[in-house]
């Protein structure tokens, strides 16, 4: 996303005036959420200075600042401890625009999660590929998530977007960087992930054509 983000965090791109992170938080909001967590690295403190303590989108934010980039799963683990989620909790990539996106219908998956006597490690939403990523992440069966192609399933493509168990990282070290799908890909390959695939609107913000496209869409 260079030039536009030596100066700016990515997440604080905006699309119609609003940036990506506002969307997101916004959509929260309207769901009943009530705590968000943000980490951040590159140049946080302007999305700290941003975002301010959630007051104005009607619920609370805290930060987990890195010292350095801790890859997605790392983290999560340096998050875990303002969170303080007790079993289940979801994650939106920043980086991504899902202007509909169903958080409230995302929320009914934690109860089944819950009841579930598999107790599933990651529910995950998943798109149809996209140009930029054709090959696609994981099969889907029904709701399984298979590394492997099954019979009548399809492989898509992780969005970003996934409801997680706090177990799917104990095993990780506090504070150290660590990537998310060889913990999805080993929880998946224990049959213990679940998922759907999400038809609505989907982009994933990737360059500064993608924005200005994306821009131009919704005006």
């Amino acid at each position: 996303m260079r030039p536009l983000t030596d100066d700016l965090p990515k997440p604080l791109l905006t699309i119609q005036n609003k940036s990506l992170l506002a969307w997101h938080i916004e959509a929260l909001a309207d769901a009943g959420i009530e705590r968000v967590v943000i980490n951040h690295a590159w140049l946080g403190e302007k999305i700290e200075a941003a975002l301010g303590n959630g007051g104005q989108f009607g619920l609370k934010i805290a930060y987990s600042p890195e010292g350095i980039a801790l890859e997605t799963a790392g983290g999560i683990v340096k998050a875990l401890p303002i969170l303080q989620a007790e079993d289940y909790f979801l994650v939106i990539n920043g980086d991504v625009f899902t202007p509909t996106l169903p958080v409230a219908k995302l929320m009914e998956e934690v109860l089944k999660l819950r009841s579930n006597p598999t107790k599933p490690l990651a529910y995950l939403l998943m798109v149809a590929n996209p140009i930029q990523h054709p090959n696609g992440d994981f099969y889907l069966k029904d709701t399984r998530v298979s590394n492997q192609e099954l019979a009548d399933s399809e492989k898509l493509t992780f969005s970003g977007i996934g409801i997680y168990h706090k177990d799917l990282f104990k095993d990780l070290e506090f504070g150290a960087p660590a990537k998310l799908a060889p913990l999805l890909r080993e929880a998946i390959a224990q049959n213990r992930v679940l998922g759907e695939k999400y038809t609505g609107p989907w982009h994933d913000v990737g360059t500064p054509q993608r924005l200005q496209e994306l821009n131009a869409a919704y005006e």
